[in-house]
C-alpha cells in the first residue's frame, strides 16, 4: 500500500462498538492525515454506506469515498479490538477496516486502489497475519511488504 498508507494511518487496536462510531473514528484519523475536515469525510463515508454496505465479507470492510479537495488517494487501516456489526454481505461482523479516500476526479486511481486493497484483503493468510499483529509498525510493514512481494511476482 505504498503511497496510500503511512505509519500514522494505521490503527492497531481501535475500540468502537458500532458502524457509525467506526466510521467516525476513521474520519477523525483521515482528517489529521489529509488536513480535511472530519465532518466532510464522515459525511462522505455515510453517504457511500447508504448505497450499500462496504462490508465485503470475512470480517473486512473497505469504506471509501471521493472528496474534491484531495490531491491523491489516502488510506487508513484499522484493526478493531472487537468485531462490530457492519451489515456486511456475508452478515459476519467486521474487525478489519481499510478506509480509502480519493480526489473527486481520480476515476482510475480510485478504482485501482480499491482493487489493490480488495485483492490484498481477500487472502485468508493475509487476514490471519493482520489479525495477529500487535503494533501499528507491524501492521504497516505487513501491508507494504505483502504488496511489494505481489508486485515482484
Amino acid at each position: 500500500m505504498n503511497g496510500i498508507l503511512t505509519p500514522d494511518s494505521v490503527l492497531p487496536s481501535l475500540h468502537v462498538t458500532s458502524k457509525k462510531q467506526a466510521l467516525h473514528e476513521l474520519a477523525k484519523r483521515a482528517s489529521v492525515i489529509t488536513g480535511l475536515g472530519e465532518r466532510a469525510i464522515f459525511d462522505t463515508l455515510v453517504e457511500r454506506e447508504r448505497l450499500g454496505s462496504t462490508g465485503v465479507g470475512r470480517g473486512v470492510a473497505i469504506p471509501h469515498g471521493k472528496l474534491a479537495s484531495l490531491d491523491r488517494v489516502y488510506g487508513v487501516f484499522a484493526r478493531l479490538t472487537r468485531p462490530i456489526d457492519f451489515d456486511a454481505v456475508d452478515e459476519h461482523p467486521v474487525d478489519l477496516m481499510f478506509l480509502l479516500l480519493a480526489p473527486e476526479g481520480a476515476g482510475a486511481d480510485h478504482l485501482k486502489a480499491l482493487a489493490r486493497v480488495s485483492r490484498l484483503l481477500r487472502d485468508d493468510g493475509m487476514l490471519d497475519r493482520l489479525r495477529g499483529c500487535e503494533t501499528a509498525d507491524a501492521l504497516f510493514s505487513l501491508l507494504n511488504e505483502q504488496e511489494a512481494s505481489s508486485h515482484a511476482a
